[in-house]
């Protein structure tokens, strides 16, 4: 279903990494851990996971964290066109929601993996906070990998979140850490290895790219015991 959009706001997060606020002309029913396409053409669609969660302004606001570094116009058009509908002040940003099948299977209430890297937090971002705001007392391990300390935009946050919530353990990995960090350093799918002997019990969400899913599927079923229908990745779609 295509939807016009009014764009609320677009701020930065963090250097090439901007949030994009828009209210729907209708409140759109989607499941924590579903994405958008911003339509930028009648064969031009681009998908982004929706960082809110479906249980806080029930559809009536959607919120999107979006890397857009220069050489990446796959998304700074998107942000372009974004910022361009806000200056216009009009609802002229389209588009079509909901889709994807890797949404938080939540009645299941299964212990949960929640695996990211850069802005695929977006999309464990909608699931932890359903969840927390659901009153869900599974434990939940949230792994957030970058290249530094800058991409994990949100890091505070989520240490301010993982301490009022004893469920909560958070994990930030950086490829290149800064002077004094005491967090886990590599690789994010290698930190969750390190971590545990057995994934047997875990329902596991990844988000990034298809070479990062498809090596956490064949890491994690085959050495940790993870069983593939318990393992949720947009890209498994294509798989």
């Amino acid at each position: 279903m295509t939807i016009n959009c009014e764009v609320l706001s677009v701020s930065s997060l963090t250097n090439n990494t901007y949030r994009i606020l828009l209210k729907p002309a209708q409140p759109v029913d989607y499941k924590a851990g579903q994405y958008l396409l911003a339509v930028m053409g009648e064969k031009d669609k681009r998908p982004f996971s929706i960082a809110s969660s479906p249980c806080r302004q029930n559809g009536h606001e959607l919120e999107l964290h979006i890397g857009a570094a220069d050489e990446n116009a796959y998304a700074s058009e998107v942000v372009k066109a974004a910022q361009a509908t806000y200056e216009k002040g009009d609802n002229s940003f389209l588009i079509e929601a909901p889709h994807g099948n890797a949404w938080l299977r939540d009645e299941r209430q299964r212990p949960l993996v929640l695996i990211a890297g850069g802005t695929g937090f977006s999309y464990v971002r909608s699931m932890l906070d359903h969840c927390l705001s659901q009153g869900f007392d599974q434990p939940i391990f949230l792994y957030w990998g970058g290249r530094d300390l800058s991409q994990l935009y949100a890091n505070e946050e989520m240490e301010a979140l993982a301490l009022k919530n004893s469920q909560l353990t958070y994990i930030p990995v950086v490829e290149n850490a800064p002077e004094g960090w005491s967090g886990k350093v590599g690789n994010v799918l290698e930190a969750v290895m390190e971590d545990f002997v057995s994934l047997s019990a875990y329902d596991i969400y990844i988000a990034g790219r298809f070479e990062m899913a498809g090596a956490a599927r064949e890491m994690f079923c085959n050495e940790r015991g993870a069983e593939r229908d318990h393992l949720f990745a947009d890209a498994y779609a294509f798989l």
